[in-house]
């Protein structure tokens, strides 16, 4: 097949796929609670009972992921066990348990002319979703616009090829057990990269918003190059800052959780900050606990007294997301040194602070300004699920038109609907 030939036929896949999304979004738009429920149910007990063949294609997809030395924080983002199985077909069900947003009333008034006007959630439309490595994006991103009302296109990377196309059918087999159209949840089914582009700029027609979900590189150039709005975030440059006040022993387990339970994932702390006032009593075993733990820590001059095994930091550090087993540490003058830190190096994505000064950590809450900041607790715990959401699409680091989370009210929109006796302006 030509270059010619073979660019063609893409087009005019991915031109269907559109068009199939489009008029599946307005049967589902309308789709009753009931529906989508019974879609849902019947999809988790279909990966469920698939179970076997999911862990197989996922095998599969390890392999091909080894022998292209694919990184180990991609490799564990990539990997499923029965473990991780399960809580896909969990996290359907709880998006199952949600309330549905379409149709429920944010608010409404009368005006002095008698005018009733309400504000109703509906769908946003037809959603494009561009991931890489994670196959439970898959049933989470199906999931969660399914209940929200929206049609969608799902794009995964290469190297989750047939874990991806593992779980999607369990997702068809739900929507043919409720009888909603298969083409509510469609998976790009070809690895040519430049599908990526046209839903970027050749499916303006079609796609309603796009959701990127994956490395640096993704995430950027779909926000440099979509031509419809964009949902994400760029990168998770997270931090934990230990205070003066902090219980010395919650630090340490705060810390050691926030870096290590998942290094691969957005929410894993990058950057430790210790207050210069508590260095004698928190700074080494705060520093030990990770390196004991297997965390490089590269460190200030200040930290790297704290251990030999600690590698100097460069300024590079400071701005750097590793997803790996490595966080850069410095010392800072207080709560108002760990947030100028922040706001200088950070993404705006999650910190915590450790204290039991309240005045302490309202102050840090209060001036943070990211998407998530926590009081004595792990960012590991920036998820959807563990928001109760459900699941989540991404975190989205924008400021508009969703922040955080994105779960199924962040999917849709609003309308107003306005109810008159015939009032006329004059």
């Amino acid at each position: 097949m030509s270059v010619q030939s073979a660019n063609t036929d893409l087009g005019e896949l991915m031109e269907r796929l559109g068009r199939n999304a489009v008029a599946a979004a307005s049967v589902l738009g309308l789709a009753g609670t009931a529906a989508k429920n019974a879609a849902l149910a019947a999809a988790a007990a279909a990966i469920r009972a698939r179970a076997a063949r999911i862990l197989e294609a996922n095998v599969r997809d390890l392999s091909e992921a080894r022998a292209a030395h694919l990184t180990g924080a991609l490799r564990d983002r990539l990997a499923l066990d029965e473990k991780r199985v399960e809580s896909i077909a969990r996290g359907m069900e709880d998006v199952m348990a949600l309330p549905d947003p379409v149709g429920t009333i944010a608010a409404e008034w009368q005006r002095p002319n008698g005018l009733r006007i309400q504000r109703v959630r509906v769908p946003l439309g037809v959603i494009g979703i561009i991931y890489e490595s994670r196959p439970n994006v898959t049933a989470d991103a199906g999931a969660l616009c399914l209940k929200s009302g929206n049609a969608v296109i799902l794009r995964g990377g290469s190297e989750s090829l047939h874990s991806n196309a593992a779980i999607h059918a369990c997702l068809l087999e739900g929507l043919r057990a409720a009888e909603l159209p298969e083409h509510c949840i469609q998976l790009v089914p070809t690895t040519d990269r430049a599908a990526v582009g046209y839903m970027l700029a050749g499916m303006t027609e079609y796609l309603d918003v796009i959701v990127p979900r994956g490395g640096k590189s993704l995430v950027a150039r779909v926000q440099q190059e979509a031509r419809v709005p964009v949902i994400g975030h760029l990168e998770g440059n997270c931090h934990v800052y230990v205070d003066r006040d902090a219980d010395v022993r919650m630090a340490q387990t705060i810390a050691l959780n926030a870096k290590m339970r998942r290094t691969g994932i957005c929410g894993a702390a990058e950057t430790l900050l210790i207050d210069r006032a508590c260095i004698d009593t928190h700074l080494v075993p705060v520093v030990r606990t990770l390196l004991d733990g297997g965390c490089e820590v590269r460190g200030d001059a200040v930290v790297q007294q704290a251990d030999p095994r600690v590698r100097a930091a460069s300024e590079e550090d400071w701005y750097t997301e590793y997803l790996d087993a490595i966080i850069a540490a410095r010392v800072v003058d207080g709560v108002d040194g760990a947030i100028a830190h922040i706001a200088k190096y950070g993404s705006a994505h999650t910190e915590s602070i450790v204290t039991e000064s309240q005045a302490t950590a309202d102050r840090f809450l209060q001036r943070v300004d990211s998407a998530i900041v926590l009081h004595n607790a792990s960012t590991q715990f920036a998820d959807g699920g563990e928001f109760g959401m459900g699941a989540e699409i991404g975190i989205s680091t924008d400021r508009f038109h969703a922040r955080g989370p994105v779960g199924v009210e962040q999917l849709t929109s609003y309308k107003y609907v306005v109810r008159g006796a015939g009032q006329v302006r004059p």
